[in-house]
This record gives C-alpha cells, structure tokens and sequence, in this order.
C-alpha cells in the first residue's frame, strides 16, 4: 500500500534529525551523511545490475550491502572502503564525492555508540516507501520531493553562516523561467553555474528545457562540491560536470585557446559582498578580459566581479540571471562606473527587487539581474520590478508563494506594465538619474494616503472622492453606486472643490444592500460560471487518474487551467486563485494524487497504530488517507450520524441542567452546601454521600428532594454517554463496512467531486466573498467616520449639558 508522500519526507526528517541530536554535528555537517545514503540508495534502487546504465553499482558495494554491515563493530570503516569508494571510483569519481567520513569518532562517537547510530541511519532508507526502482526524475516525485525537502531543511537548521549551499527552490524556480530556457529545444544547449552550491538552481535551470541541457557547475567547497555531483546523479545528470576551486582566481571551464569557455545561459547565487574577491589574481592583467572596459570592483565587494564573469562566460546570444544584494543597484564610486559602462551597452534586460529574507546565508533584501546579450541592437531600456511585497513568513524566514512566482515571470516574461509593481524604463531616463538603478526611483509603491476630511467633519457628508476610490466596483455594479448613496445638499457653505453624498441606507444594513443588489448576485452567477468552466475543462483529467499519470504535469495543466479562466474578470485577483488552488495541492490533493497512481482507485483503510509512554504499540482505530471518514458517513450514513448528534444534543441539555444545580445550590450558602466537594462542585460520589446522611431528616427534606432530582441527572447523564460511546462504535463499525464496499464509480464520486472540487469551490468562494466584504467594510468605514458632524456633536453636547444643569439644580446646586 502507497503510504502519503508528505508523511514519508516528514519521518524522514524527523528520524534524520532525532538521531543527529545524538551525534556532535550541526545541521551543516549532518546533511552531507543524510545525502550521501540517499545518494547509495537511490543508484542502488535505480540501475544496480543495468549493464547499459552510465552509472555502475559493484558487486558488493550497493546499499543492500550496507544493509548488512548494520550491527558490526568496523561498520564505518567498511562503509568507507567496501561501499563508498569501490562506488565512487567505478565511476570516475574517486576523491570527488568522499565528502563524509562514516568511520570519524569525533562526529560519529566512537565504539558501540558510533555502530548504533549508522545502523539506525541505515535503517531509515529501509522504508520500503522509499522506493526509486521506478523513479521518474523529470516528474516531482518521490526523490525529487524528498531531497528538496531534506535540503530546505538543513538549510534552515544550519544558521545564517552556513546555509549558502542551498538556494530556495522558489527563486531558482523565478531565475530559470525569466532567462528562455524554454526555448532550448536541444541537449546540446549549455547551462552554467559559477557558484553551484548543492546544484539545485543549475537542475531548476534544466528543467525548463524541453530536452534537458549540458550542465557545467563549479563550487569551492569540497564538501559542497561533492553534494552538487551527488544532486545532478540524483536528478538523471551524471554526464554534468561539476568542477572545484575558487571560480574568480581559477576558473575551470575554458576554450580550446584557454579562454573562458561561453555558455548559452548562466545562473548564479554568488556569496554576497565577499571580501578579498580578488584573491589569487591581479584584475588589472586578469588574462580572461572580465574586467576590461567595464572596471575593477572594489577590493572589499566581490559583487560585481561575479556579475562580470557571468557576462564574460555568456555567448553572444547568451542569457543569464544572478542574485545580487540591492546595493548593486545604486553604490557608488567604482561600482557607479563598472554599472554605467554595463548599462550603456545594454547587457540588462531586467531587475526584479524581492522581499527581504529569503535566503539563508543573510536576510538583507536582494534582487535578480537579467542579462541577455542577444537583443542588444534593438533594446531601449530595462524593465524594473520590485516584487519585494508578495511573500509570507515561514518560520524565522520569509518565502516567496507560488502566486508570487507565477505573477514575476508572467509580468517580466510579457513586459506588462503593472501600476506599483512593474514597468519598463527608458535608457533616457535611466540616463539622467546618473545610472542609478535603486527600484524606488522608477517605481512608486507607497499606497494612497486614507486622507480625514476635515470640511466633512464640521459639516457631516462623506467626501465623492473617497466613494470615486471605489470605482473598480462601481464599473462592475454601476447602479449600486445612486443605490447606496445620494448628493449631499448641505445647508452650510460647502468647499468649492469638492462635493459630498450621504449614505442611503442604515450602517448596519449595507451589506445587506449590497449583498441584495441584482447587479450583485447578477455577478456572483457569473463567476459561479467561471468556476463551472474551468471544472468542465479539468474534470477528465482528474477522472483520467491512473498509473501513468505525472502529478507534476497535472497539477500544472489544472491549476493555468484556473488561472487562465478567471484572468481579466473585474474585481478577481487570478493569482489570489491560483494561490488557493496550489495551497490546497500542496497540502492534500498532491498526496491523493500519488496514493491514486500507486494503488488505483481504492479506498484502502488502515490501522492506526502508536506507542505509548512506555513503548508500547496502542490501536487508535483505523483510517483511510484518500477518502476522510466524514465523508462517508455524510454521503452515506446520514441517519445514523444525526441519531448520534441527537444524543449529543440530549447529552449536552442533561450537563447543562447539571450545571445550573451546580450554580444555583452549590457553595457555601447554597441548599446542596454540604454536598460540595473541595473545588466547589457536587458530584455524584459527594450527592449520593450526602443523601444517604440525611435519608429520614425531615428537616432536610426540601435538600433530599432537591438532591434526588439531581441524581437523577446524573444516572440520565451517564446512561447518555454509554449510548453515545455504543452509537459511535457502531456508527464507526458501519463506516468501515462501507469503506469496503465502495465501488470504483463511488470512490471516483467522493474523491473528484465531494472532496476535491468541493473543497476547491469553497476556498475560491471564500476569496470570493472578501470582495464583497472589502466593499462593504470600506462603506462602512467612510459611514462611521463621518457619522457626527460638528453641529451635531455640538448640539449632543449642549443637550447633555442642560439635562446636568437640570439635575443639579434639583438638588439646589447651581453649575456655573
């Protein structure tokens, strides 16, 4: 049975990291132990005994053998010699890939605790879940999942100093759609990254080709370097070649005259603002020409001398994108010159600000700059954005949303002009602001200051101009604007330029006016259609589910489905939509999906099983991750689920009238005093001690009578809740029946339709109805702010003041 992928990558992490907290690494040094098993354990699964692999598995070296080295006293040392470099060395990658040591005391403890943790180690990888025998690399499946999830978070546990191997997916996935990749319809086009990392931007890269690519990376760290090599293995690029050193001193890709060797497209998240960048070589004479005719950066500020080598190592129709920090942008003295002289021949297409806080390394704010040397003749200026308020916050860090993403590439690929977020400036422009490229300058984001009317204050009226600012609603209701308000004909000398409306309607009944209005529900019946539309296009599809299905291929065909539909309708955000939809893939349908192309269409149940304080396993019942339980009962067992909500309900009127006994007559002055426990309350033990006590008293007979009445509540309360926990258990018995019994065409009905579609309907709804609630929120707002005009306020003033007088004089005081 399939098990739920975000279940798997969960325990997968949950176990890596329990048992790093046993060792003496951090997060930075563990993951290279973590990757490296993933590593043997996916070329194991995957092309152990293809004898027309490129990558070989020796005999005695694939992770079946590593299996059973678990529990040996040397097992370290033989993970090293026996496993890893007969691995490694019968593929040419001897000494390249040996970036952990399993058999290193200081790291892994020594003796009996260093046999116990790799053996644990180990055994996480058994989980037959974790399965690459059938892994398709293009798709997002189970390895791609779970070595971005691993990476993610190492690199959020490593800290700020040693979190730069890794670049969030989300820029990478930004970088690789801005710079044409997609129009690489060949292998033979290049990719390239001077500081790969781990390599994850350089595969996001790759995979927008059509085809793939020929990828080139070059990291200096050792260890880095080798999760790089490991990452292009993992993700079907063996052939990529990864090499080391420091890329600004010694550049490892050159031509066959020893120059620089051009790539079609590069990409790079340099460190930023290095210090002694210029280590190893002398700029002046740097026998690669990076620097000629542009400059030399600063000694102390190494960004721009990675920005120059990504020029130099590009064709002459090569297009390439970097990370840099904003400084770039607007810092002065050598940079000022090195940017105009980049700027005059026109190498910048683009520059997208982005939030603040995105990457690990640091959390100042940075941007992507878009080189593309191929429209250089034809181009007259850039195209700037500052994407830097769409993200949300992920933990200690910020993160861009996919409709973040999607909305960059869509505006920067289609160069729209979009009011406080993009638009393309002129090289004249650019020009006289001295090549300064600081976003703010060409870009105004601040919003509309909300201005209080001062005139409407004194006078009462709510301003047209605020009602004007509501016109995007207007246009799509264009009677409700007379409906709700009428022009103000005011007694008193009104402000020349401007004019005032009153308010047709009550406060509290606008949004019944609105939400009553035929222009109103005229509307909602027509994005109740959008919706319908997009379900007829992708209601195949999900029907169409099977074995072969790709769920990175549907998910993307489904969701610019719906996008693409709710485009260009009045007042709808389709990116807010399209943001809805992916959380809910993310979060469940992506799961449904895999569970649906591994095991069909069934509804297979399964055991709850958890161990207790003492470790032992306790049956919790049993579930089923496709279809929830509710559900079925819903669509099902309606009768039986209100017959034990009516017990419910019964259950709840008997405690409440317990609690009003409780109220009324317990405590100290209360009839049932001495029935009381120590908290102050009566229960059955203390009721029926007590009346046992006073049995016979005819004194205390009302007290008898009274507390009688409440045992009897109590034995109603406790015979309730027998019948509930009976009618829960059998209610439960017959769920599970009739999880067996769903036919194919019942499972499809629930999954597409209750669960899927349903859900989707309702969040798109929800997005929906805030339109409505800003309007209505905004109306209500201008109504109760301008509500008491001056004269009024006045008059309420003087009024109160004459009713104290009034009192005050009839108690013979007099208010001066």
């Amino acid at each position: 049975m399939a098990i739920k992928k975000s279940e798997l990558y969960s325990s997968l992490w949950e176990s890596c990291d329990k048992l790093r907290g046993a060792g003496g690494m951090d997060a930075s040094q563990y993951k290279d132990y973590v990757l490296t098993m993933l590593f043997v354990k996916y070329v194991s699964d995957k092309y152990t005994g293809d004898a027309m692999s490129l990558i070989e598995v020796p005999k005695g070296a694939s992770f079946e053998d590593m299996v059973a080295l678990k529990g040996q006293p040397d097992i370290g040392d033989r993970i090293n010699k026996e496993i890893l470099r007969p691995l490694f060395a019968s593929n040419g990658l001897e000494g390249s890939l040996e970036i952990v040591d399993f058999n290193d005391d200081e790291k892994l403890g020594s003796g009996k605790e260093k046999v116990e943790l790799l053996s644990k180690l180990i055994a996480i990888f058994e989980n037959p879940a974790l399965n690459f025998k059938n892994n398709r690399a293009e798709d997002d499946d189970v390895l791609g999942d779970a070595y971005e999830f691993l990476m993610r978070h190492f690199a959020t546990e490593s800290g700020k100093s040693k979190g730069q191997f890794y670049t969030p997916a989300e820029v990478s996935r930004i970088l690789s759609k801005v710079i044409d990749v997609h129009k690489a319809d060949k292998p033979s086009y290049s990719a390239y990254d001077p500081t790969c990392g781990s390599g994850s931007l350089l595969l996001k890269v790759a995979g927008e080709a059509p085809n793939g690519l020929t990828l080139y990376g070059q990291e200096k760290d050792v260890a880095t370097k080798g999760l790089a090599i490991m990452n292009m293995w993992l993700h079907g690029y063996p052939e990529a070649s990864i090499a080391g050193k420091n890329t600004i001193a010694s550049p490892q890709f050159k031509d066959e005259n020893g120059q620089l060797k051009r790539f079609d497209f590069v990409v790079a998240n340099p460190p930023f603002s290095i210090k002694n960048w210029d280590s190893g070589i002398v700029p002046l004479d740097d026998e690669y020409n990076r620097f000629r005719g542009y400059g030399v950066p600063p000694e102390k500020n190494g960004d721009y001398a990675f920005l120059l080598h990504i020029i130099a190592s590009l064709k002459s129709t090569g297009k390439g994108a970097i990370i840099l920090p904003h400084g770039v942008l607007f810092r002065g003295n050598a940079e000022a010159a090195i940017r105009q002289n980049i700027i005059e021949r026109k190498l910048i297409k683009g520059v997208i600000g982005l939030p603040a806080n995105l990457f690990y390394g640091t959390g100042i704010p940075a941007c992507i700059i878009v080189i593309d040397k191929e429209d250089t003749d034809s181009r007259e200026g850039i195209f700037m954005m500052d994407a830097s308020k769409g993200f949300i916050k992920d933990g200690n860090k910020n993160r861009l949303r996919e409709q973040d993403i999607h909305q960059i590439v869509d505006v920067f690929n289609t160069q729209t002009q979009v009011e406080k977020y993009a638009r393309f400036v002129p090289f004249s422009e650019i020009e006289k602001n001295e090549y300064n490229l600081n976003i703010p300058r060409y870009i105004d984001t601040q919003e509309a200051e909300d201005i209080q009317d001062l005139n409407a204050h004194l006078n009462g009226g709510i301003p047209d101009r605020d009602i004007e600012g509501l016109q995007r609603f207007w246009d799509v209701y264009p009677t409700l604007k007379s409906h709700l308000f009428s022009p103000l004909r005011a007694v008193t000398e009104r402000s020349r330029s401007e004019s005032y409306s009153q308010l047709n309607v009550a406060t509290s009944d606008v949004k019944t006016a609105i939400y009553e209005h035929p222009e109103f529900t005229a509307y909602s019946d027509v994005l109740a259609l959008v919706f319908e539309s997009w379900k007829d296009k992708i209601y195949d599809n999900l029907q169409g589910i099977n074995h072969t299905t790709a769920p990175k291929k549907l998910e993307k065909h489904i969701s610019e489905a719906l996008l693409l539909e709710y485009n260009g309708k009045p007042l709808v955000n389709p990116y807010a939509m399209y943001q809805h939809f992916m959380d809910y893939w993310n979060d469940m349908m992506k799961d449904d999906v895999y569970l649906l192309a591994e095991d069909g269409w069934v509804a297979k149940t399964k055991r709850v099983l958890e161990k207790n304080s003492k470790g032992k396993e306790v049956d919790k019942g049993w579930t089923c991750d496709l279809i929830p339980k509710q559900l079925v009962i819903d669509n099902y067992l309606a009768e039986e689920q209100q017959a034990l909500n009516d017990l419910v309900s019964n259950l709840e009127t008997q405690q409440a009238e317990i609690t009003s006994y409780n109220e009324e007559h317990a405590g100290e002055e209360g009839l049932l005093a001495d029935a009381t426990n120590d908290k102050g309350t009566i229960t059955k033990t203390t009721l029926t001690k007590y009346l046992k006590s006073i049995k016979g008293d005819t004194s205390e007979k009302e007290a008898y009578d009274l507390g009688n009445k409440l045992l009897t509540a109590f034995a109603k309360e406790a015979t309730l809740k027998k019948q509930i926990k009976a009618a829960e258990k059998e209610l439960d018995n017959l769920t599970l029946k009739k999880f067996g019994a769903l036919t194919e065409a019942e499972v499809r009905t629930l999954v597409v339709d209750k669960k899927w579609l349903q859900t989707i309907s309702d969040l798109l709804q929800a997005e929906i109805d805030s339109i409505s609630q800003r309007l209505t929120g905004r109306i209500k707002e201008l109504a109760e702010r301008y509500e008491n005009a001056l004269p009024q306020l006045t008059e309420q003033a003087t009024t109160a003041e004459e009713k104290v007088a009034s009192h005050l004089a009839k108690m013979g005081l007099v208010w001066s």
